[in-house]
Formats: structure tokens, C-alpha cells, sequence
């Protein structure tokens, strides 16, 4: 596929310019190895031109626009990103290395998220407080001014839709830092957002890597808040830069996520969500099922219909859009595969593998989705994120059980409950200690309306829905004595 813009350039002040370093960074195809394209290296001159264009947009002609406008700027962008919805799950596909339908999906949920925020931009009412005798007392939201956001590699569309599209709705500006390992698509966005209107350095793109110019951006003094997406270890670096600067950050780290399946579940509509939602994109998601606990009593049955379907399951490229695709480098398949190793080399059960094609190129970086069974909660592959498409099963006895397990990770990200026990839905979901609980579902199709993020090493702050205008604006008290 030619791809059809210059791919080693930084977006800053509506303009493609040339980092200031003048280097370039490869990227990979990781469905057959092969260099893909090459990217901007930028770095901290780059990131304070963006900083500067953004200041020079949020106090000019991005801040003249009512919410209104801006809404209408969103919708129109969202409008493009449909057009070009065909053009942006190829460069997604080859970049990260998701099948087509899923990287369809991704473009697709990046129109909605223009949509949803382009119509709430002018709904984010104040209030009026109640107050003494001769005071009128009104809260303002107003936005925070310039705020940064560094998205992963994984779902750069999605995540730059919940961030970037929230910000903007606030009437924030805004500097992008995408992954290094796949950032096409966040350069194409830069290229929709400019042919749809929006203002010159209301949106900043440049690509780097994470300890220069993601750092630059982390630390930088023009920076009003921070939104970051990725591991744990560079989150606690995001955030520790970040207040140096008294700045607040939203961030939404790792997961270990649990799908808890008791013997009253409908099994026929819970087995396509226990596997899909452990295999999505590789694994490579932080809200995977990458634990299920299942009761003892139906545990034999979901690992042999799990397996059964794991057996069937076609890995190759991204492109050929089969079940599962590649993990998005070289580093990231001897990350998973190590884990594999572990549980090989202590003899776990091996429940089930998928297969990757015989055509597959040799070069690519395939890892065939594993199942992993009979397990405790307290073992490596139990406990620690993987990133990849493996997934533990893991038995209980009853509601406490089944909570001290769901509890007993450091994350707390999403969780999905299996049952047809109302009163047991409602328990379970009070007591597991996660930002989203699904019930009798997982995900909920994506809903971009839902709030998402976590608790404990998950991160902290809400993206999605109305929760991320709260978090990318700043309530202001007016109290006017009148007498």
C-alpha cells in the first residue's frame, strides 16, 4: 500500500515541517517485518514550537469559537474520518497489526467519538448555588488551556477519539505524542482535522520517542494537563514529571481483567465474549479478559469449549483479516512468548492453541493465542499484564472466592460477570474493585458514551462520556454580592 501523505514530518501550527533534528524513525510491519515507512523523530525543540502554536491558537482563533462551533468542527472531522474510513483500517492494520475488520472498527469508533463530543460541546452547563441572602453564586467550566496526551500503539485511533476529541470539545489545545511503534493513523487524523476546518495549532502532532519527546511534553511548563495511556512504569514517569508542574494528568495504565463466569451462566452467550475479548487485537488491549474464573462446578465445561474454540482460531497477516493477527514488534512477541516458556517449562496445562497459517510471512511476528488452565491466582501468568494473547482459567467456590480472585491483582480496570442471579449481579458488582463492571456482556459494544478507566495500578481519572469533559476542564466559582 503507498501511503498516501509524508509520513517524516511533526504537525505543528497547521503546518508539515521537518523536525528540528532532522532524523527519522522506522517503523515496522509487523505481518512481515518489513520497514513500512519512516516517521519524525522529534524531540524537545519540536515539542516547544507545538506547546507555543497550541498557546497561540487557545488564546486566538480557537478560543473565538463558541462551543457551538467547535462542535460543528468535531462533527465535520468526524464526518472525513468516515469517508476515509476504508483508507484508515489499512495504514491501522499495517501499522499495528490488527486484522482489518478490527482496524475498521477502530476508524469507525473514531467517527463516533467526533460525533458524540462534536454534540456535547455546547451542552456542559454550570451551575447556580444556593447561597446567603444578596449573592448570586454560579460555577463556570472552562477549559484548562493546553493539554498534552500521549497514546500507545495499540488502539492510537480510539484513544486519540476519547482524548484528543474531549479536549477539543472543551475548547482546549492540543500536542499529540503517538507511539513510535505505529503512528500512522495519528498523522492521517492530523491531516483530517486540518481539511475539516479546524484551527491552525488547535491540534499539534509529533511523533518521537518516549524518553524525548514524550518526556519533553510530560515535563513541559506550557502543559495544563496531562492525559496518558500505556504502562505503569511510564505512567508513574508522566505523572512524576507532570507535578513538578502542579499539573493534574488523567491515566489509564495496565490491567489484569477478569471474566467471572458462575454455574447458572448462559454459556452459549458467554463463550464468544470469554474468548474474544482475551484475544482482541493479539491481546494487546488493557482492558483484555486475560483471567477467567470460573465455578467448579462448570469449570470442565467452559475450558473444553473454550479450548474448542481456541483450536479454531487462524493467526496470520493483518491484511488477510483472520482471527487474530501479529503482536506489534519483534520485542513484544519475546515479551509473551517468555511467559509461554514459563508456563511450558512448569509443566501448566496447555488447554489450547490457535494456529498460525502456513503462508504466513516469516517475518512477521505471530504468536499463536494460548490457554492456559489450572492455575492459581497467585502465579506469574495470573498476575502479571501480558500483553499478548494468552489467557489463564482459574476455578472458584462461591461469591467470596470469586471476589478475593477478581480482587487479588494489582489492577482494577474492567471486569465481566456471568450469571443469572439478579441479587448476585448487583452484589458482585458493588464488591469488585474495578472501574467498569460488564453484566452478562463484555464491553458493551465499545460504547463511547460509557466512562472508562481504573483504580489501583489501572490509573486514575475518566475518559469517555460526559466524565472526560469534566476532566479536561476547570470549575470556576463566581459569587457576585448584589445586595
Amino acid at each position: 500500500m503507498t501511503i498516501p501523505f509524508a509520513t517524516d514530518r511533526v504537525f505543528i501550527a497547521g503546518e508539515w515541517r521537518r523536525p528540528h533534528g532532522g532524523e527519522s524513525l522506522l517503523l515496522v510491519n509487523p505481518s512481515d517485518g518489513s520497514a513500512l515507512a519512516r516517521i519524525a523523530r522529534g524531540g524537545a525543540a519540536d515539542i516547544d514550537d507545538a506547546v507555543a502554536a497550541a498557546h497561540e491558537a487557545r488564546n486566538g482563533a480557537w478560543a473565538r469559537l463558541s462551543a457551538t462551533e467547535r462542535g460543528r468542527i468535531l462533527t465535520r472531522m468526524g464526518n472525513r474520518v468516515l469517508e476515509a474510513a476504508d483508507e484508515l483500517a489499512r495504514l491501522e492494520a499495517l501499522d499495528v497489526g490488527k486484522p482489518l475488520t478490527q482496524a475498521k472498527a477502530d476508524a469507525v469508533a473514531l467517527a463516533r467519538y467526533l460525533e458524540f463530543y462534536g454534540g456535547a460541546a455546547d451542552k456542559l452547563h454550570g451551575e447556580t448555588i444556593p447561597y446567603q441572602e444578596g449573592y448570586t453564586v454560579l460555577t463556570l467550566r472552562e477549559p484548562h488551556g493546553v493539554t498534552g496526551h500521549i497514546v500507545p500503539w495499540n488502539y492510537p485511533m480510539q484513544i486519540i477519539g476519547r482524548s484528543v476529541g474531549a479536549a477539543l470539545a472543551m475548547g482546549n489545545a492540543c500536542v499529540l505524542k503517538p507511539a513510535e511503534e505505529a503512528c500512522l493513523t495519528a498523522l492521517a487524523f492530523a491531516r483530517i482535522a486540518d481539511e475539516a476546518g479546524l484551527p491552525k495549532g488547535a491540534l499539534n502532532v509529533v511523533p518521537g520517542l518516549g524518553d524525548e519527546a514524550g518526556a519533553a511534553l510530560s515535563a513541559h511548563r506550557g502543559i495544563e494537563h496531562m492525559s496518558f495511556t500505556g504502562s505503569v512504569g511510564t505512567g508513574v514517569l508522566v505523572q512524576t514529571a507532570a507535578a513538578r508542574n502542579a499539573v493534574p494528568v488523567t491515566l489509564e495504565l495496565g490491567g489484569k481483567s477478569p471474566q467471572i463466569v458462575f454455574a447458572d451462566a448462559d454459556l452459549d452467550a458467554a463463550l464468544p465474549f470469554l474468548v474474544n475479548a482475551g484475544i482482541q487485537n493479539a491481546g494487546q488491549t488493557c482492558s483484555a479478559a486475560s483471567r477467567i474464573l470460573v465455578e467448579r462446578a462448570v469449570y470442565d465445561t467452559v475450558v473444553a469449549r473454550m479450548a474448542e474454540r481456541y483450536r479454531a482460531l487462524k493467526i496470520g497477516p493483518a491484511i488477510a483479516d483472520l482471527d487474530v493477527g501479529p503482536v506489534v514488534s519483534a520485542r513484544q512477541k519475546e515479551i509473551v512468548e517468555r511467559y509461554i516458556g514459563i508456563a511450558r517449562a512448569e509443566g501448566l496445562p496447555i488447554a489450547a492453541e490457535g494456529a498460525i497459517v502456513a503462508d504466513a510471512p516469516a517475518g512477521g511476528f505471530y504468536v499463536r493465542p494460548t490457554l492456559v488452565a489450572g492455575l492459581s491466582n497467585d502465579h506469574k501468568l495470573a498476575q502479571e499484564e501480558i500483553f499478548g494473547p494468552v489467557q489463564v482459567v482459574i476455578p472458584f467456590d462461591g461469591e467470596d472466592e470469586a471476589v478475593a480472585i477478581a480482587n487479588g491483582t494489582d489492577f482494577g480496570l474492567v471486569a465481566g460477570l456471568w450469571t443469572r442471579d439478579g441479587g448476585r449481579q448487583l452484589r458482585m458488582a458493588r464488591a469488585i474493585r474495578t472501574g467498569q463492571v460488564f453484566v452478562n456482556n463484555y464491553g458493551a459494544g465499545g460504547g463511547v458514551e460509557l466512562p472508562f478507566g481504573g483504580v489501583k495500578r489501572s490509573g486514575h481519572g475518566r475518559e469517555k462520556g460526559f466524565e472526560a469533559l469534566y476532566g479536561f476542564s476547570v470549575l470556576k466559582t463566581v459569587a457576585i454580592r448584589h445586595g
